[in-house]
C-alpha cells in the first residue's frame, strides 16, 4: 500500500488546509492538495493526501472514505500511479488509418482531416 491517497467528490468549497486538518484526525499528513482548473482556478471536486506512513493512510481510508464533509460524500483510496504525460495507449490515442486508407490521408469525425 502506498501513502499517496485519491480523495474523491469534495466540496467545491474546501479549501488544502481545511482537507490536511480532516486528515490529520487519522495521522501525520504530509501534503494535501485539492486540483483546480488551470485555466478558472476552481476545484475540480478531486485532490490528493499524502500521510506519513503506510499506516496512517490505511487508517485514513478506513475511517474517513464513505463519511461525509461540507455535505459531500468523500471517497477515498490508496492514489494510482501517474501515467506519463507522452503515453498515448489510453483514450484518444491516434491511429492510423482512422476513416481513410491507412496512410493518414482520410477523413476524421465531423469532415475534419489532416492539415
Amino acid at each position: 500500500m502506498g501513502k499517496k491517497l485519491y480523495v474523491g467528490n469534495i466540496s467545491f468549497k474546501t479549501k488544502q488546509d481545511e482537507l490536511k486538518e480532516l486528515f490529520e484526525k487519522a495521522g501525520e499528513v504530509e501534503t494535501a492538495t485539492i486540483i483546480t482548473d488551470f485555466h478558472t482556478g476552481r476545484s475540480k471536486g478531486f485532490g490528493f493526501v499524502e500521510m506519513a506512513t503506510e499506516e496512517d493512510a490505511k487508517k485514513a481510508i478506513e475511517t474517513i472514505n464513505n463519511t461525509v464533509f461540507m455535505e459531500k460524500t468523500l471517497s477515498v483510496a490508496e492514489a494510482k500511479p501517474q501515467q506519463p504525460k507522452g503515453d498515448k495507449s489510453g483514450f484518444g490515442a491516434r491511429r492510423s488509418g482512422f476513416g481513410g486508407s491507412g496512410s493518414g490521408g482520410g477523413r476524421g469525425p465531423a469532415g475534419r482531416g489532416r492539415r
